[in-house]
């Protein structure tokens, strides 16, 4: 069973991925085309990533896996804000069908200048309607300076993750 990680081209999702894995900062540039697999032990467990790529080609492919995934790591860019629509239009239509997979959806990209907090997010991905079944959590993100280590608001989403797999199994 994977972690399937999700989000419009460019939302950072294989940045989060290199972050979560390693620790350490490495930004990556070049757009995902297809697939990136990684995988992350924690003390208390292996987690098994599957990033698809976003773009508008790739994003016929979600929808396929979502069935044998744990859990739903959704990413978005909170400084794109004219593609805010476009996320959340796409995370509804992934969702609508199953009503007890856990989202948990990264905010990425907070430290930019314009950025939306984590309100505004919620509200323009309306969250809230999503359900109350369903286990979700929203937590901004942002990946620093190459090299650096991970910012706590990544190390959150790392231990929460790991919880909310540990739960699923």
């Amino acid at each position: 069973k994977q972690i399937l990680v999700l989000g419009l081209d460019g939302a950072g999702k294989t940045s989060i991925l290199h972050s979560l894995a390693t620790n350490h900062v490495k930004r990556s540039v070049a757009p995902t085309e297809g697939f990136n697999a990684i995988c992350i032990n924690t003390e208390e467990s292996q987690m098994e990533f599957l990033e698809i790529g976003g773009s508008e080609s790739l994003r016929s492919y979600w929808r396929m896996y979502l069935p044998k995934v744990l859990l739903l790591v959704y990413v978005v860019d909170s400084a794109d804000h004219a593609r805010l629509p476009m996320a959340k239009q796409l995370l509804h239509q992934l969702i609508q069908n199953n009503s007890t997979l856990p989202v948990v959806v990264l905010a990425n990209k907070q430290d930019l200048e314009g950025a939306y907090c984590i309100t505004d997010i919620h509200d323009a991905l309306a969250l809230s309607d999503i359900g109350d079944e369903r286990k979700m959590f929203l937590i901004g993100t942002h990946v620093a300076e190459d090299g650096s280590e991970i910012s706590s608001s990544m190390k959150d989403a790392k231990e929460l993750i790991g919880t909310l797999v540990l739960d699923t199994q």
